[in-house]
């Protein structure tokens, strides 16, 4: 019986990790004003949200303000590797129409205004 009940948990633990969205993961951002982050990316409602996890400067790891608060806001998959939603830029404060597509441990976010006519970009990279 216990090894049953092993193997039945064994199974649905590879279960769930077959199962999880390439997007969920820990990505480390590009510098930006100085400064990068580690970003949890995971489920949030029926989308994906990423929370700042840990911050770095030049001087190494620090603890940044911005620890805990989302910055990759209600992603929805849209097939193919690309996301929508929304994205936070700490340095100034607001909140952009953001778009994602995935590309093997790459992550190139956009922030965009206008309707998506003028974006800024970011390459992240998975590191778990």
């Amino acid at each position: 019986m216990k090894r049953f009940a092993f193997a039945l948990v064994a199974a649905l633990g590879l279960a769930a990790a077959a199962s999880a969205d390439p997007i969920e993961g820990i990505w480390q951002t590009e510098v930006d004003d100085g400064s990068f982050a580690y970003v949890t990316i995971a489920p949030c409602g029926g989308n994906y949200c990423g929370t700042i996890s840990r911050t770095f400067n030049a001087e190494g790891e620090y603890s940044s303000p911005n620890i805990g608060k989302q910055i990759v806001r209600d992603m929805a998959a849209q097939g193919g590797g690309a996301y929508e939603g929304r994205v936070w830029r700490p340095s100034n404060d607001k909140v952009y129409f953001g778009k994602v597509q995935l590309e093997g441990n790459q992550l190139a976010l956009r922030g965009c205004i206008a309707g998506g006519l003028l974006c800024a970009r970011q390459t992240w990279v998975k590191i778990q």
